[in-house]
């Protein structure tokens, strides 16, 4: 990078009266803090040199008129271009721009302009037009003026265009914000109800408890006298011992099967002759005579009483 004070010494040398002339200076960056300590350099020549861009600090030179920039290669100016307001003459010939900041809608004092031999977009060559002699140069200041503050009002009504739809955009993220926080206090609400009914339902369900058990007792003192009042109550009947008389019969049969087989024994078998058996013989025969006594003694009644 080459700078002015090394090609051709200090820039206060170069200054004549308040115009500065660094052309043809091989310069690939502009000196602008050396720039910035001479304010009288109103006039300003860069023509000739290997710029490519400008350092956006360079717009602080507000003390320029004229600047000439021709023949470069620039390929855009800052975007704060417009800072420069009190700037009256630019020469931008045979440089690589394209397009214009819109902040050149700024240079309300610009009277003198050159855009030849720059690929400019077709909208804005049109409006530049041709820069041979002084009337055209400034009808060309004029209307890039004019068509750079139509462009920046365009981007400002645009700007206000997305700044209204985003706006819009916001309320309605708003809205349905709020919505959504009035749905989920409207649930909460509604939970919060069904839960008040449901613990009031058990509250209700234990006291008709509470109450059903409270009045059970009462019915058992209430039914009390009437049984006195009424006929007695019937004592249960007493309890058959049926297993205990079931055993006597079989006690019973046993017996009599034993006396029965001991008589049959006496009288039929040879133990007949034996002292026991003599002695149940005698009681058989006694207690058969008696016996037929006794119906002899029936039949006779029976006998007087049909008389």
């Amino acid at each position: 990078m080459t700078k002015a004070g090394n090609k051709g010494g200090n820039l206060r040398d170069k200054l004549d009266g308040n115009e500065l002339d660094l052309s043809l200076s091989d310069l690939n960056e502009v000196p602008v803090k050396e720039l910035a300590t001479l304010p009288k350099a109103t006039i300003l020549d860069l023509s000739c040199n290997k710029l490519t861009t400008l350092p956006s600090d360079f717009c602080g030179l507000t003390h320029l008129v004229k600047l000439d920039l021709s023949k470069n290669k620039l390929q855009q100016l800052p975007a704060d271009f417009g800072r420069l307001v009190n700037l009256q003459h630019l020469d931008l010939l045979n440089n690589r721009l394209v397009t214009l900041p819109v902040s050149f809608a700024q240079l309300k004092n610009l009277k003198w302009l050159d855009l030849k031999d720059n690929p400019l977009d077709p909208v804005l060559a049109k409006v530049a037009g041709d820069c041979l002699d002084e009337k055209q140069c400034k009808q060309c200041a004029n209307k890039v003026l004019q068509h750079m503050k139509a462009v920046q009002a365009d981007q400002e009504r645009e700007r206000q265009r997305r700044l209204e739809v985003e706006r819009e955009a916001e309320k309605k993220r708003e809205a349905k914000q709020r919505a959504k926080e009035a749905q989920e206090r409207e649930v909460r609400k509604r939970e919060k109800a069904e839960e008040k009914e449901r613990r009031r339902k058990e509250y209700d369900a234990l006291k008709a408890s509470k109450r059903e058990q409270e009045k059970k007792p009462k019915k058992e003192t209430n039914q009390a006298p009437k049984s006195k009042s009424g006929s007695r109550p019937r004592k249960p009947p007493p309890r058959k011992h049926t297993r205990s008389w079931a055993v006597l019969k079989l006690l019973l049969l046993l017996l009599l099967f034993c006396v029965a087989g001991g008589l049959v024994a006496c009288r039929v078998t040879e133990l007949q002759q034996q002292p026991l058996c003599t002695s149940v013989n005698t009681i058989y025969d006694n207690a058969v005579q008696g016996l037929r006594r006794h119906e002899i003694l029936q039949w006779v009644l029976q006998t007087d009483s049909q008389q």
